[in-house]
């Protein structure tokens, strides 16, 4: 990744967030590789084990873009300049008694553009696209004592409980507690 913008006359660069299309998408591509890889180097549990191929980052968000194609999955990246610095997906329940429901994932800020509100954006957007869609149960597991923790908790989530040894440490290192959080949008 590039360095970020320079900042505007408020002190920070504008952050713009856009729901991609799986044909946008496909051309972040890249960028949304580079952006899982930085996310298990820097630590985060979000499925993968360090050290992260950008080839095996790819070929997964590849495989993302079929859920997209049929309305499965929602995803919006975070932008800075031309810098995709963060992303989140909605993932809709298709059973018929879950249709109120949708699931968030991989909520992932670049380490270069951390405590730049970047996070607590893609959220509230997240909550945006989920109630144009009809949703109004959001459901996300995080590791317990995570930062995304103190920023789900800002937003009004609301912790359930913690699942102890969840997930192995992106280090492989030990396994680690995960934490179940909900919102119920208006």
């Amino acid at each position: 990744m590039t360095a970020l913008p320079e900042p505007t006359a408020r002190g920070r660069p504008e952050v713009v967030i856009r729901r991609l299309d799986a044909l946008s998408a496909r051309r972040h591509l890249d960028d949304l590789a580079d952006l899982l890889v930085d996310s298990v180097e820097g630590g985060a549990s979000v499925c993968f084990l360090a050290p992260l191929a950008h080839y095996e980052a790819r070929d997964w968000f590849a495989g993302v873009l079929h859920e997209m194609d049929l309305g499965r999955r929602v995803v919006l990246a975070a932008f800075l300049g031309n810098l995709v610095v963060g992303c989140a997906q909605l993932v809709l329940a298709w059973q018929a008694n879950a249709t109120h429901r949708a699931e968030v994932q991989k909520m992932l800020v670049h380490r270069s553009a951390r405590r730049m509100g970047v996070g607590a954006r893609l959220m509230r957007q997240v909550e945006v696209e989920a109630r144009a869609l009809g949703r109004t149960l959001l459901i996300l597991d995080t590791e317990t004592g995570s930062d995304a923790e103190h920023l789900y908790s800002h937003l009004g989530w609301i912790k359930v409980g913690v699942i102890p040894d969840y997930a192995m440490r992106p280090d492989g290192s030990g396994l680690r507690p995960t934490s179940l959080w909900y919102r119920q949008l208006d």
